[in-house]
């Protein structure tokens, strides 16, 4: 926001643009005496009473047409210094009222400029629903409300490292539009600032920000989730016992996905809402006390194929990104393209997938609630789990890339999978 006292503008508001009267009759210059008195005389015989009063009429005249010239002069003299000054301090008004407009505050003053959410230096802070209670550590867990929350304790320069690794693996992949999407948590959108501060983890903003900010624009085109999935900060979009985000909250990041590449987004609407009840995730097995969770995915208006390439080289096709028969327990998030696999290609008959578009995602387990969506825009979605995939298919990712005709790479990390140096080093693996 502008701020109104360092705007380069004169206070006119202040300024008293009147003229003192006496000031003004000093600056005038000095006026003739309009008697005729030492006129030289032409005729010494005293006048006649006829024409003293004819001279006397004149002398009125005359003196009445001086004090009327002399009144209109000062009177447009006048004018003239208030049309100057009103001309003068209408501009002022003008630009002082700009910065007011400038410095009104916004409904929420963190939103970026002109409310563009996909800026990626200004970041809008998660405002949850707070009951003001308390919440409490168990082993490496914060639990509040029945909710298990991450401590985050990545830095500046760890944001900088990973900044360096995907600037690396982009100068090896000229020719492709490469992206780069680093998710924010449970505990960065779930937490009230207060409990944050109380419990000591780290800006997970701040931490993005500096990510991004090291990245090569000319090779990387980092894309701002957080704000999209903070603005949603108290629907579903993480789950209560897991570590990772609901379908919701995947589907929100891949909005910001879309509207950075300026495509069409899937709508929720023209879906068909699937769920499954029960799941207990990873947090469950470290913390007590934590909710249930269901899972939530969404059955698209299109046929979508599926091939999946496991550790062992085998490849089995399915019809659906989704595993239907998946039960609720401590699998249930496995209903995303059947869990982590090396290499997930999803084909997709979608009116808004562009010929010949093929995207990469470079992805973690954070990334198998997100892929499924792509398929609405992507003719070919290949996933590649970077943990396993050089391993298994035998070769690098830019001879991969290569060989399928891929138009667009994705980089799509947890944060504290970006801030952890064993997950950069797999990263970088995928490259010879």
């Amino acid at each position: 926001m502008s701020d109104r006292n360092n705007s380069d503008y004169f206070d006119f508001d202040n300024f008293d643009e009147s003229l003192d009267s006496r000031d003004y009759r000093r600056r005038q210059p000095a006026r003739r005496n309009s008697s005729y008195n030492g006129r030289p005389s032409y005729n010494r015989r005293r006048p006649s009473k006829r024409r003293m009063r004819v001279r006397t009429r004149n002398r009125i005249l005359m003196v009445t047409s001086a004090v009327l010239v002399l009144t209109l002069l000062i009177t447009l003299i006048v004018l003239a210094l208030k049309g100057c000054g009103s001309k003068g301090g209408g501009g002022a008004n003008t630009e002082t009222t700009s910065a007011n407009t400038d410095t009104k505050p916004n409904e929420n003053n963190n939103k970026p400029a002109n409310n563009n959410k996909l800026a990626i230096d200004t970041f809008i802070t998660a405002n949850p629903t707070d009951n003001n209670t308390t919440g409490y550590v168990d082993n490496v867990i914060y639990v509040w409300n029945n909710e298990g929350f991450e401590l985050f304790g990545g830095s500046e320069e760890s944001a900088g490292w990973y900044a360096d690794t995907i600037n690396t693996v982009a100068g090896k992949l000229n020719g492709y539009n490469v992206y780069s999407l680093v998710i924010p948590n449970h505990t960065e959108m779930g937490l009230p600032v207060r409990l944050k501060n109380e419990v000591s983890t780290n800006s997970q903003a701040d931490n993005i920000k500096a990510a991004y900010a090291a990245m090569d624009k000319n090779k990387v085109t980092p894309v701002n989730a957080y704000n999209y999935l903070s603005e949603h900060c108290n629907e579903y979009i993480y789950f209560k016992s897991d570590h990772h985000w609901t379908g919701l909250g995947s589907y929100y990041a891949y909005s910001a996905f879309a509207d950075t590449l300026g495509v069409p987004a899937l709508s929720l609407d023209t879906c068909t809402k699937a769920s499954i009840e029960g799941f207990t995730g990873t947090l469950s097995n470290i913390a007590t006390g934590l909710d249930v969770d269901t899972v939530d995915y969404w059955k698209f208006p299109y046929s979508v194929s599926m091939d999946i390439t496991d550790a062992s080289g085998n490849v089995t096709t399915y019809d659906s990104p989704y595993f239907d028969g998946e039960a609720g327990g401590s699998l249930a998030y496995g209903v995303f393209i059947y869990g982590d696999n090396p290499l997930t290609v999803m084909k997709s008959s979608s009116d808004n997938a562009q010929s010949g578009k093929k995207i990469v995602v470079v992805k973690e387990s954070y990334g198998n609630a997100f892929v499924p969506y792509l398929t609405n825009n992507y003719e070919e979605v290949h996933v590649v789990d970077l943990r396993s995939f050089r391993s298994t298919m035998n070769t690098d990712l830019a001879t991969y890339c290569r060989n399928n005709g891929i138009t667009d790479v994705l980089f799509l990390n947890g944060v504290m999978s970006a801030n952890n140096e064993d997950h950069r080093a797999s990263i970088e693996g995928l490259f010879n």
